[in-house]
């Protein structure tokens, strides 16, 4: 494991890396628009819980067989930019959402299983993902440290740990904006929004470089 200042600047640079807006941030943004701030958190909970596959496929060796192998990590890609493209499709044509005069979202629990689903696909499916933990955890695993897969699977824990925060604050700040009236009026063209720029994500995994070359 890392020194004090070392695990501080891992922490700091986590957190950063998770504000950054892409497919995981737009994923939450889009649900709680649509229904409220838990939808968002549960969509937020698949991603990390996608996350996780990652972090221990990487520990075990698998990260590694998709960062040096070019098909596997082109088939992955491949299902992963169709699976984004899909999403957008889906929010291109869904209905409009809203919550008319309610202060609260409509009944959202039957579908709650269904978001978290997604937003675990949309993390799994993406090899780049994997390429992230391994390019990232470890910088901040000290050669010298005897078991080199626990520590990268105890900070890739604590990076998951921390983005549970981070995405929970794009759900609550995307269920509180949803509740304004104007973006209840909007939401049919912030449906659309969100899937050309689902669309847009999926199409640049795509034409991602394979890392081996």
């Amino acid at each position: 494991m890392p020194d004090a200042p070392q695990l501080v600047l891992f922490i700091a640079a986590g957190l950063l890396l998770n504000l950054t807006p892409g497919p995981d941030v737009l994923y939450i943004v889009s649900n709680a628009l649509r229904g409220g701030t838990r939808a968002g958190v549960v969509a937020g909970l698949g991603i990390t819980a996608g996350c996780f596959v990652h972090v221990f496929s990487a520990a075990v060796g698998v990260g590694a067989l998709l960062a040096t192998s070019a098909m596997a990590f082109t088939v992955l890609k491949w299902i992963g930019a169709a699976y984004l493209v899909w999403v957008g499709v889906k929010l291109l044509l869904a209905k409009a959402a809203s919550w008319g005069s309610q202060s609260s979202p409509p009944a959202y629990d039957g579908a709650l299983w269904a978001v978290f689903r997604g937003g675990f696909l949309t993390n799994v499916l993406n090899p780049k993902v994997a390429i992230f933990f391994l390019a990232f955890v470890p910088q901040f695993i000290t050669p010298e440290a005897e078991h080199k897969a626990l520590a990268f699977v105890l900070l890739g824990t604590l990076f998951n740990i921390n983005s549970v925060a981070v995405n929970s604050a794009w759900a609550v700040g995307a269920g509180w904006m949803a509740r304004h009236d104007r973006v209840q009026r909007g939401m049919h063209w912030l449906d659309r929004t969100a899937g050309a720029m689902f669309i847009a994500f999926g199409l640049r995994l795509a034409l991602a470089d394979n890392p081996t070359r």
